[in-house]
Formats: structure tokens, C-alpha cells, sequence
């Protein structure tokens, strides 16, 4: 049912130093950027073929804070993983297709860590790469 870990998502207080670590420290790739009205609002980091990082800024991250704010499992069919939740009384999101043109869904685990499903489209910005203008 579920295929592989699709992303990571990481909230930073500096997006510029978050992508130099990443991206000119660790040798990842930047696979597409969020832009909120025409400006730059977070991107997405390739890992390796459909791994990624996604990075947004937090407002302030108060000391001792986690900046993990959800992980993402990528699925091939996202209805089975709705359908699986709904057998076990798991409360989800409506699913809907994303600014990133993939289809999702949320639930949240047991100690209420965010899990986001992802089933990838042939428009999926993670295959494909581009901007990502986001209303959110």
C-alpha cells in the first residue's frame, strides 16, 4: 500500500542558510520552489528519485521547538490509503489534488504527528520540477 517515504517537511527561520546547507553543503538538488504572492515561500530539495526535502519558513521557532512539521508517504493509489483509514476509524482530510499537482490526503498518528499521502500525477511537480504558486 504505501511505496516509499515521499518527503520530509522542515520549517526554518533562515530559508537562505537552509539552502546552502542542504544544497551547497550536503549536494542536494532544488527541485522546484513555492512562491506566495511572487515571492519565494519555500521549495522542495531532491534527495534521490522521489525523496525529497520540503522547506518553509516559520515565523519564530522558540527554542527547544522541533521544526519537523509533518512527513509525507507517497502511495499508488491514495483511495486504498483513504479506504484503510476509514476501516479503522482514522479521521482524514477530504482528498484533493495539491498547488504541486498531486493528489493528497492527511490523518494525523497516534502522539498527533501529521502524515501526508501523497499519490503523484503525471503533472506532479515532483517529477516534472517548476514553480509552485501557492494561496495558502
Amino acid at each position: 500500500m504505501i511505496n516509499a517515504l515521499a518527503h520530509v517537511c522542515i520549517e526554518t527561520g533562515d530559508l537562505e542558510k537552509t539552502r546552502e546547507f542542504y544544497c551547497d553543503i550536503l549536494g542536494l538538488q532544488r527541485q522546484f520552489d513555492f512562491q506566495k504572492e511572487g515571492k519565494l515561500f519555500g521549495y522542495y530539495l531532491k534527495i534521490c528519485e522521489g525523496n525529497y526535502l520540503e522547506i518553509f519558513p516559520a515565523s519564530s521557532l522558540p527554542e527547544g521547538r522541533n521544526p519537523l512539521k509533518h512527513f509525507c508517504l507517497e502511495t499508488g493509489n491514495i483511495d486504498v490509503v483513504i479506504r484503510s483509514l476509514e476501516e479503522n476509524g482514522i479521521e482524514h482530510s477530504e482528498k484533493k489534488l495539491g498547488a504541486d499537482n498531486s493528489w493528497q490526503v492527511w490523518c494525523r498518528d497516534p502522539s498527533g504527528v501529521d502524515i501526508e499521502f501523497h499519490q503523484y500525477t503525471p503533472q506532479s511537480l515532483q517529477l516534472l520540477g517548476g514553480v509552485c504558486n501557492v494561496n495558502w
